[in-house]
C-alpha cells in the first residue's frame, strides 16, 4: 500500500510517554503512505476537573485559537488537536438522550476532521480508529472513508466507564466497520460475532530496549536476593493478576524468591504477599530501567487471572521477556496459543509450580534461541502487512 491517505484517532494521545499500539501503527504506515495522527477532543468533565494539567492547558489554547492544531511530527505525520470541547455524554442514563448528545459531539469530531483533512490535501483518505470512541459512531457516513477500519486490541466492556454503553455501541461500531482488525484470536472470534470481515492482525512489538546480547547491571534493589529469582514487570493490580496464585507459589517452594517489580493497587498492597519473606516488592520503574530486572530473572512469568477483563488481551510482556530469551511460564489462555511452545502454560496452581520446576532447570541454549526468534517475529511491519491484506479489495479498486 503506497501513496495514501490514512487518518488514525485513537483513545491515546500521540504525545503520551509510554508506548502505544496506535502511534505504532501511525509510524509503520507511514513509510509509505501519509498519516494524520488525530488526538481525541476534550471533554466539559475532564476540562473542569483537569483544569491546571499542562496537556489540558495545551489543548485549550487549540480551542481558544491561541496555538496552532496542527503539527507535523515525523516526514509523513501530522498530529492534529481539535479545537472542540465534547459534551460529557456517559453519565446519561437514558439511551435516547446519551445517543442525541453523543450524536452531537460526532459531527463536531466529524466537521473538525474534515478541516484537517482538507487542510493537508487528503481528498480521499482510510479511516482507522483505536480502540472503542463513543462520538466515533457517527464518524464512518460522515467522513465517507475509502474504509472504515475498527481495530480492537483490549476488551474494555467490563471496565466501569463503558459498562452502560459501550456493549451496545461496540457492537453497532463494528457492524459499520469495512474491516475489523484485533491483536488475538479471541478479540477477532468476539467482533466476528458482527462482523464477518474480522481479522487477527497480532500485535507488533517495540523490543530495542530488550536484548538478549546486551550488558545489563544487576540492579541495586535486587543484588542481595538469593537464587532462584522467579520474577514479573509490570502494573500489580487485581483485575488481571492471580494473588492467591503468587501466595501458593511462594509458599510452596520458600527456597525460590518471587521478584514483583511495578506499581500496586490497594489489592495487591494489602495482600498477604508482603507478609511472606520471600516474595520482594521493588516498586515503580521506567521502561529503559526494566530490561535489566528480566536479564537477572531465573524464569519469567504472567500469573494472570482470566476474567472477562484478561480473556482476549495480547500479553506485550511474553515478547519482552522471550526477546532476552528467558524460560516463561504464564497462565494458559487462548492468546498464549500463538506463544507455543516457547512458553510453557499452567491452568491451575498445581501445574504453575510443575511447570516453574521445569523452566528452572531448562538450560538448552537453542530453545533459547528460538524464543527470541519468536518475539522478534512479532513486528509492527507483520501487523501492517496484514492490515493491507485485509484492506486489499479496496486496495485493488484504488490502483
Amino acid at each position: 500500500m503506497n501513496n495514501q491517505n490514512i487518518i488514525i484517532i485513537s483513545q491515546q494521545s500521540w504525545d503520551t510517554t509510554i508506548g502505544i499500539n496506535s502511534r505504532n501503527l501511525a509510524k509503520e504506515f507511514s513509510k509509505t503512505n501519509r498519516v494524520l495522527y488525530v488526538n481525541l477532543p476534550l471533554d466539559m468533565n475532564t476540562l473542569l476537573r483537569s483544569y491546571q494539567q499542562p496537556e489540558i492547558q495545551k489543548r485549550l489554547r487549540v480551542v481558544l485559537g491561541q496555538a496552532e492544531a496542527m503539527e507535523q511530527v515525523e516526514p509523513n505525520i501530522w498530529v492534529y488537536n481539535t479545537g472542540v470541547i465534547f459534551l460529557s455524554a456517559n453519565w446519561m442514563a437514558s439511551k435516547p438522550l446519551f445517543k442525541t448528545a453523543n450524536r452531537v459531539n460526532g459531527r463536531l469530531l466529524a466537521r473538525s476532521i474534515q478541516k484537517a483533512a482538507k487542510m493537508l490535501g487528503f481528498d480521499s483518505y482510510y479511516f482507522l480508529q483505536d480502540g472503542l470512541i463513543y462520538p466515533a459512531l457517527e464518524l464512518p457516513h460522515l467522513l465517507k472513508p475509502i474504509q472504515y477500519i475498527y481495530n480492537i486490541r483490549d476488551f474494555v466492556l467490563p471496565q466501569p466507564y463503558f459498562k452502560r454503553h459501550g456493549p451496545w455501541l461496540e457492537a453497532d461500531l463494528i457492524k459499520r466497520a469495512d474491516v475489523v482488525t484485533a491483536n488475538s484470536v479471541w478479540l477477532r472470534d468476539y467482533a466476528r460475532k458482527f462482523n464477518p470481515q474480522s481479522h487477527d492482525v497480532g500485535q507488533g512489538c517495540v523490543l530495542s530496549l530488550y536484548q538478549s546480547n546486551g550488558h545489563y547491571d544487576m540492579p541495586k534493589d535486587m543484588a542481595t536476593v538469593a537464587r532462584p529469582i522467579i520474577g514479573y514487570t509490570g502494573y500489580l493490580t487485581e483485575l488481571r493478576l492471580d494473588i492467591d496464585l503468587l501466595i501458593h507459589i511462594a509458599r510452596q517452594r520458600p527456597q525460590w524468591n518471587l521478584v514483583l517489580v511495578g506499581p500496586e493497587d490497594e489489592a495487591f498492597e494489602k495482600s498477604r504477599l508482603h507478609e511472606l519473606p520471600n516474595v520482594y516488592f521493588l516498586g515503580t520503574k521506567t521502561p529503559d530501567q526494566l530490561p535489566a530486572y528480566v536479564a537477572h530473572f531465573d524464569v519469567c512469568i504472567n500469573p494472570q487471572i482470566v476474567n472477562e477483563i484478561t480473556i482476549g488481551n495480547y500479553p506485550l510482556k511474553i515478547d519482552e521477556y522471550l526477546a532476552m530469551g528467558k524460560p516463561v511460564v504464564a497462565t494458559e489462555t487462548q492468546a498464549m496459543e500463538m506463544f507455543l511452545p516457547h512458553v510453557l502454560v499452567a491452568s491451575s496452581h498445581e501445574e504453575w509450580v510443575e511447570q516453574l520446576e521445569q523452566a528452572l532447570s531448562e538450560e538448552d541454549e537453542s530453545v533459547a534461541k528460538a524464543r527470541i526468534r519468536c518475539a522478534q517475529s512479532h513486528t509492527w511491519e507483520a501487523v501492517v502487512s496484514k492490515i493491507y491484506d485485509a484492506l486489499e479489495p479496496s486496495l485493488q479498486a484504488a490502483s
